[in-house]
């Protein structure tokens, strides 16, 4: 095992008082746990908004130590600096330390063995949903024709795949789920993009609530990004749903169990009616049915200067109207604070 794939368990941000919006996470104690991570390589990749990937490779050789006990001195040394614990997946391949990091317990580090065959009979078990770049639409036919796990998908022909989800997604998932993992490591910064949180005080099926908690995080990312005069790319949503029961340890919750899904704007932007569309678009597109949700986090990604982005210009006045009203409502909020001005919807 040379990868791990490290999950830290941020606490939220305190609130003077309280407001019917769910609260922010606090991130600023992000790019330390990360420093941390790069005291023992520097292969490290950040999965904000509260993970990263670490090669541990180099490590492994240098400090005499297997992945798995140097998961537990990170383990250690995060609770003791910065008071932060964290699940940690341990596995021959970025692929499958994230699919461990499923199985991981605070304090207790889920490893999967080298061998292939150990490999092959740990992802047998896994539910195709489990593997990332696998959309609702592509489980929705593959469990149609009884394809719910990995392991049935490794031993369907490559060519009944071939015809189910297209020829270029069957080969590269029939791969994954015979264990060949062509995922590597790639070393990135953490401040490329800007997050924003929404927790729920308690597991929230509303889809209402959903949506208000999205639209709180797409304005805020908005506000961010033109006081930084950045404009994203790319927009990622994070959905985390009720966990698994805790174990007997006087702990308060179980592990969550998360969803992530990106999508492509049509133009780099940093304007909040924009960002909260492809929120809503991401939303909507997972299909939810009553899922208990803990929180939803959105990402803005491949942030580039705002005076290098171009606008498609639109004959469409209420579009222009939107935006002089979002710049008076950005000065009053460098005057006055953030929370000076918001939607109607959220100040109900």
């Amino acid at each position: 095992m040379t990868i791990l794939c490290v999950r830290f368990q941020l606490p939220p941000t305190p609130t003077p008082t309280p407001t019917p919006t769910p609260t922010p996470t606090n991130e600023a104690v992000l790019p330390a746990l990360l420093g941390l991570l790069e005291e023992f390589t520097p292969v490290v990749e950040a999965l904000p908004p509260d993970g990263a990937l670490a090669d541990l490779r180099g490590a492994e050789r240098y400090f005499g130590r297997s992945a798995v006990e140097l998961a537990s001195v990170i383990r250690v040394r995060a609770l003791a600096r910065y008071g932060v614990d964290c699940v940690i997946g341990a596995g021959p391949g970025p692929m499958t330390a994230r699919l461990a990091l499923r199985g991981a317990r605070p304090g207790v580090t889920c490893a999967v063995p080298e061998g292939e065959s150990e490999v092959r009979e740990f992802l047998a078990g896994q539910p195709v949903t489990a593997l990332r770049g696998v959309g609702t639409a592509t489980a929705r036919t593959l469990c149609e024709y009884g394809l719910d796990t990995l392991g049935r998908v490794a031993a369907a022909p490559l060519s009944t795949l071939q015809r189910l989800i297209g020829a270029k997604t069957a080969r590269d998932l029939h791969e994954k789920a015979n264990g060949i993992d062509r995922g590597r490591v790639l070393p990135n910064t953490v401040s490329r993009s800007l997050a924003a949180e929404r927790p729920f005080p308690l597991d929230e099926l509303d889809p209402d609530r959903h949506r208000r908690a999205l639209l709180s995080a797409a304005e805020e990312l908005g506000t961010r990004l033109r006081a930084v005069e950045k404009v994203c790319r790319t927009l990622t949503l994070t959905v985390r749903y009720a966990g698994l029961p805790p174990a007997r340890t006087g702990s308060s919750g179980g592990t969550p169990i998360s969803t992530t899904r990106s999508r492509t704007l049509e133009e780099p932007t940093a304007h909040s009616a924009a960002l909260t569309r492809t929120a809503y678009g991401l939303y909507e597109a997972l299909g939810l049915q009553r899922a208990r949700v803990r929180a939803l986090a959105l990402r803005a990604e491949a942030l580039t200067p705002a005076e290098q982005a171009s606008h498609q210009l639109t004959f469409d006045p209420v579009d222009e109207k939107v935006r002089r009203v979002e710049e008076a409502a950005d000065r009053v909020r460098a005057k006055f604070g953030p929370e000076s001005v918001k939607p109607g919807t959220l100040a109900a």
